[in-house]
């Protein structure tokens, strides 16, 4: 077994192996390439992936999170294994290689995501489980209808928007996310790298909602084949309690099954009730569970 800093053809790889382990998260090939290719700019990110016989076994990335005002925080993301690899030291591996990375940076607090059933090797290694995270499915065949907006409200492609405005309104939204790590110091560069100029980005499906030239409701649609991710679905705080969230994300499920995709996936907070509930009138279901989890480094 070899672990290693992972190079732009590994993409494949990477991809074929997440679908494997986490067939309900949704990111293509070239927008992995690129992410390995150029990093996000300024946290400081990196990929390491495992080999067994030059194959590739295992993955994780890791990072200074730089959109939270909280200092000195790390993420040790989608660290996984094939399953015919697993209790053979890799996961450690590729976990101590990315601990590794971070501490040279000052970082000294870390969240990691962990299924239920990696809770014990989580806890073996430091990580304490502190929010639980629901993935969920809906099947768009039959597409949603096609919602009709109230009077004032003005439902358009974000393909049709200035950037800004749709950065604005997600920063606004975002600002009291349920989570460990809040979001609240965002630039609008980490911004355009995240969501703008993402690959998988699909910009005609993903619905905003208006009024007066302002961006106050959206959702939107990461796209792979015929499936899709919807990456976030938000309100601007003075907006709330009027249904444009489940408007613009209805509207956004129906661009996107009339153009081909069947199979939609989202996830939320356990404490995230508002878009539970919308999710669960939609017609979502369960379709796994993961915990975000804690660690101090010493």
């Amino acid at each position: 077994m070899r672990i290693r800093v992972a190079q732009p053809d590994d993409a494949p790889a990477v991809v074929a192996l997440r679908a494997m382990v986490f067939p309900y998260l949704v990111r293509g090939v070239e927008s992995t390439r690129k992410m390995i290719a150029e990093p996000p700019p300024g946290e400081e990110w990196t990929a390491l992936v495992a080999e067994v016989d030059n194959q590739v076994v295992g993955w994780v990335s890791a990072e200074r999170i730089g959109t939270t005002s909280l200092a000195n925080v790390g993420g040790i993301n989608l660290l996984h294994v094939h399953p015919e690899h697993r209790r053979r030291g890799v996961g450690s591996g590729l976990l101590t290689a990315a601990t590794n990375y971070l501490r040279p940076l000052g970082v000294r607090r870390v969240r990691a995501m962990a299924q239920p059933e990696a809770l014990p090797f989580a806890r073996r290694h430091g990580y304490e489980p502190s929010r639980e995270v629901r993935y969920s499915a809906l099947d768009l065949d039959p597409a949603p209808a096609l919602p009709e907006p109230p009077p004032g409200i003005r439902l358009c492609p974000i393909a049709d928007l200035d950037p800004h405005l749709l950065y604005a309104a997600d920063v606004a939204a975002a600002a009291d996310e349920p989570g460990d790590v809040p979001v609240d110091t965002k630039d609008y560069e980490s911004w355009q790298y995240d969501v703008w100029d993402n690959l998988g980005l699909d910009k005609t499906a993903s619905v905003a909602a208006e009024v007066g030239g302002e961006v106050v409701a959206f959702s939107l649609v990461k796209r792979d084949g015929d499936r899709m991710w919807s990456d976030y679905t938000g309100t601007v705080p003075s907006y709330r309690g009027r249904g444009l969230a489940r408007l613009a994300k209805m509207a956004a499920l129906h661009r996107a099954a009339a153009n081909g995709v069947r199979i939609a996936y989202t996830s939320n907070d356990e404490e995230n009730a508002p878009m539970l509930a919308i999710n669960a009138r939609l017609g979502y279901r369960p379709v796994a569970a993961q915990w975000s989890c804690l660690a101090e480094l010493t």
